[in-house]
């Protein structure tokens, strides 16, 4: 085109910054289209350019680690008593969610639920002797993550509870969880109430054997392939579980109606895990926890197979950096807070449950459960809007987990760190909201993207051992 003709032509621009430029052109009629894009949030070039000669290497790497966590077949095989199954759990010994944390450091919420879980181990009377006990010295803490389990919130197991016993039949390890206790005044939110306990305790005599001796009976429950189906029924099964619940039902309920000798407490049972949508969190979590293990320690390899918050920091695993820990402080989630509490009263995120963003589940299939996005004022748009951002930092796709809304695309796998510092974009996370004071409970429920700080740190330490 002629230089004389181009100053005729409609102005159109393209915008590469701040949105309140496109803002201020858009007011004057002006046509113009915004691009999403961020400057690298490194600030080191030095460690990109370093990785970047090990490219292959770490490729390869990763190939490797997707390829371990798609042929991962999590499976139920029964409950038992932590102590009893647990790796290196014994009687002084408390595990807790998220990266290693001292008492002196906790916060409320995880305070309130180490306090409960003494008074439920028959160690203190009441809180004041827990508390005191708690930070004697005597008691130890350890993340569930360092004993092949995890937790919820503040992901508290003590040594006399149940727990879900995941089988990885593809790799042969094993995973851990406890029993869902529902939603509101409850352990893991940091509650520590008689009405608790009696709970707890109730979970432990007659909840445990029953479903033990049903799922023994089953022989084994496939939880990938619940999973599957349940993203298929509107789950992400990290904040929305209850399609997952619903299918677990269906199988549970028949074979405890034929192996429970007491129908009242059967009964109670069915009636519990029926009104508790949140039941199959406790096992989306092992069931990614025992499938991300599996691809622990690949060397060079730069995809996290850990994410966790002790509601001080949020940490995070890479495979090729063996079981060091990179940390940050873990952010406030944005949320819709039950009646009564506001942001003011939320403590920062906390739980072992984004082991299923890890997974690819969660935040990152939250196009699966567009529902959970109307915490925030959110709408169907802005869900499918999150999973495809997080197509960006990812090394793949699931062969296993598809989202119908989004054409039966496999969900985004295997968080790359290099993509999260290149692309400045960090992983999207739904989560529950506990109060910042022990005792209380949970609050509201929400969304949070994960703090960059821990990306950096995992960054700079992979350069260190390449």
């Amino acid at each position: 085109m002629p230089l004389k003709d181009f100053s005729k032509q409609p102005l159109k621009i393209i915008n590469l910054g701040l949105e309140a430029f496109k803002d201020d052109l858009q007011k004057q009629d002006i046509e113009v289209v915004q691009v999403d894009w961020q400057p690298p949030a490194v600030t080191d070039a030095a460690v990109l350019e370093k990785l970047s000669l090990h490219s292959d290497k770490i490729k390869a790497a990763n190939d490797k680690v997707l390829d371990i966590i798609q042929k991962g077949s999590p499976v139920l095989l029964g409950l038992d008593i932590a102590r009893k199954v647990i790796p290196g759990m014994h009687d002084d010994l408390i595990l807790h969610a998220g990266p290693p944390i001292t008492w002196d450091r906790m916060c409320g919420p995880m305070r309130g639920a180490v306090i409960g879980a003494l008074i439920y181990e028959g160690r203190a009377d009441n809180p004041e002797q827990a508390e005191k006990l708690a930070k004697s010295g005597t008691i130890k803490y350890a993340p569930c993550h360092e004993h092949s389990a995890v937790g919820p919130m503040a992901g508290i197991i003590s040594p006399s509870m149940p727990v879900f016993i995941i089988h990885n039949e593809a790799f042969g390890n094993y995973a851990y969880c406890t029993q869902n206790e529902g939603l509101g005044k409850v352990l893991r939110y940091g509650a520590f109430s008689p009405e608790v306990i009696e709970r707890l305790k109730w979970m432990e005599t007659v909840m445990y054997p029953i479903l033990d001796k049903a799922i023994r009976s089953l022989g084994k429950i496939d939880l990938k392939s619940l999973i599957a189906q349940a993203l298929h029924m509107g789950d992400e099964v990290h904040n929305r579980n209850r399609a997952g619940t619903s299918l677990l039902f269906r199988q549970l309920a028949p074979a405890i109606m034929r192996t429970a000798t007491n129908m009242e407490d059967a009964a109670k049972v069915l009636e519990f895990i029926n009104g508790n949508d949140h039941f199959f969190l406790n096992l989306s979590m092992p069931a990614s926890k025992a499938v991300l293990d599996a691809a622990a320690n690949v060397p060079y390899s730069n995809i996290a197979i850990t994410m966790a918050r002790n509601g001080t920091d949020f940490g995070i695993r890479l495979s090729g950096t063996e079981e060091e820990w990179f940390t940050g402080p873990a952010l406030v989630p944005d949320a819709l807070y039950f009646p009564g509490y506001s942001k003011e009263d939320a403590n920062p995120d906390i739980g072992d449950s984004a082991i299923t963003e890890t997974a690819g589940l969660g935040g990152f299939a939250i196009a699966a459960a567009p529902a959970i996005v109307q915490f925030v004022g959110g709408n169907v748009a802005d869900a499918q809007k999150y999973t495809r951002l997080m197509y960006e930092i990812t090394h793949g796709e699931s062969r296993n987990y598809q989202i119908p809304g989004l054409d039966f695309r496999g969900t985004p796998l295997g968080i790359d760190v290099i993509k999260v510092i290149e692309n400045n974009l960090t992983p999207f996370i739904d989560t529950g909201v506990a109060h910042k004071n022990p005792g209380v409970g949970q609050v509201g429920a929400g969304v949070v993207s994960a703090p960059l700080e821990p990306f950096i740190k995992a960054l700079i330490g992979l350069s260190i051992r390449l």
